[in-house]
């Protein structure tokens, strides 16, 4: 098949329903041969007969992301069978809902395993074949649930935003061997999430309505270090960032003073996103050259 991502070979994780198969779809009409991973061995399967019908090429694969062993065995049959693996998208994962003071920390443990380490697992997999081959695409799953919280998924919203700070090293290390590393954070009705919806809301949700920002995500023109807000046809960006804040000396009531000019320190005005970690440390040293002791901001 020819297409945006002719010649390219996609791993696609938990692809046997809802978005990941709506992204194994969208990629192979692409042109990306795929390889179709979920638990449930025959709807990966169906997925796959999909993408055979669509004139693509696919390969079944039930691995459970938890099991690294399982997700290396998982890259050897996309090598043995196309040489090659230029994508990754890690779309699996679980819901365990229920409020902090309910919720049982071996459920936390469970969302965390799967959506973090899962992730983890994968693409450390294809990461060292990426490296050598000097090409790669990883799409990582990010949540709104995880940028801006969402009442009672404690576990899933720390896993969601774990899975930015992954993004944002690994995106850096990742860049000087071609392999760009970005997130997506997807809104789209699903097993997970349908009863969350009315009917109209629903219809608007689709998952293949998301499907477009992974094919970007995993072109040869993608983005490297973004967080892709994508749902109901509508695409925007997300960022992590810093305001200008205030400058106080060394004084006794510096928390008193925090507190007193808080609303100076949260101004957006003039807010950057820092490049990396050490930006941070960078604007303070700058600031605290530009004040001598005893001079107030």
């Amino acid at each position: 098949m020819q297409g945006l991502l002719a010649d390219r070979v996609a791993i696609v994780t938990g692809a046997g329903r809802g978005l990941g198969r709506a992204h194994a779809l969208a990629l192979a009409r692409h042109g990306a041969r795929v390889l179709v991973n979920d638990l449930d061995g025959a709807a990966a399967a169906q997925v796959c007969a999909e993408i055979a019908q669509l004139g693509g090429e696919a390969l079944p694969d039930c691995a459970n992301v938890q099991d690294a062993a399982a997700v290396d065995r998982m890259l050897a049959a996309a090598l043995r069978r196309w040489g090659q693996v230029d994508i990754l998208v890690n779309n699996a994962g679980i819901l365990r809902d229920r409020t902090f003071a309910k919720l049982d920390v071996a459920d936390f443990r469970l969302v965390m395993d799967v959506h973090l380490m899962g992730s983890v697992n994968c693409t450390r997999a294809v990461w060292l074949h990426m490296k050598e081959r000097g090409y790669g695409r990883v799409v990582l799953t990010t949540s709104s649930s995880g940028l801006y919280g969402n009442f009672g998924q404690t576990a899933y919203s720390a896993a969601k935003m774990a899975l930015v700070g992954l993004m944002q090293t690994l995106a850096l290390e990742g860049e000087r061997y071609g392999i760009r590393v970005n997130c997506l954070a997807p809104s789209a009705a699903t097993q997970m999430t349908g009863e969350l919806w009315s009917p109209e809301e629903l219809a608007a949700l689709e998952p293949q309505r998301v499907s477009p920002a992974v094919v970007a995500l995993a072109s040869e023109r993608a983005p490297n270090k973004c967080i892709l807000l994508a749902g109901a046809g509508s695409f925007k960006l997300a960022h992590v960032t810093m305001t200008q804040g205030v400058y106080l000396p060394d004084e006794e009531h510096a928390a008193e003073q925090i507190l007193e000019q808080w609303n100076r320190i949260a101004d957006r005005a003039g807010e950057i996103v820092p490049a990396t970690g050490f930006e941070q440390y960078r604007f303070e040293a700058a600031q605290a050259r530009e004040h001598p002791p005893g001079v107030k901001s």
